[in-house]
């Protein structure tokens, strides 16, 4: 197997951990809505809650500093050493783009992600997790 290809194959490895992340973000919200309307009691897990709520939080400040996600650097360095093509700007914003046509500031989407951000921290109050004593 040559360099460029091993190249590619792991720019490929941190895509989809890059996509694993965007699902964990936003699937993990739309669970915790459903498992507390359901009552699912593994929705309440507080180690969950707060892995979620700071991979989101992380998103929002990255976004407002205006920075790129350091997985999306990463692979594209990585495809940029095997010779392949590679985008500008952010992950979601290139995805957003290419299966929407959807084009807006960098501002436009520090503000989704604040929002959905919101979203994930009302959850705490809409569907409460559990406390240490109740674990």
């Amino acid at each position: 197997m040559s360099v460029e290809t091993i190249t590619l194959l792991a720019a490929d490895a941190i895509l989809f951990v890059h996509v694993l992340f965007v699902l964990f973000v936003v699937l993990g919200l739309l669970l915790i809505l459903a498992g507390g309307m359901r009552g699912w009691t593994w929705v309440r897990n507080r180690r969950f809650r707060l892995l979620h709520f700071t991979a989101i939080g992380y998103v929002v400040v990255q976004a407002w500093l205006g920075m790129i996600c350091p997985l999306t650097i990463l692979e594209m360095t990585l495809r940029d050493r095997a010779g392949d093509a590679t985008y500008t700007g952010g992950f979601i914003a290139h995805w957003l783009e290419r299966m929407l046509y959807f084009q807006a500031p960098n501002w436009v989407f520090a503000l989704a992600y604040t929002c959905f951000a919101a979203l994930v921290a009302a959850s705490w109050v809409w569907v409460r997790p559990r406390g240490k004593r109740e674990g």
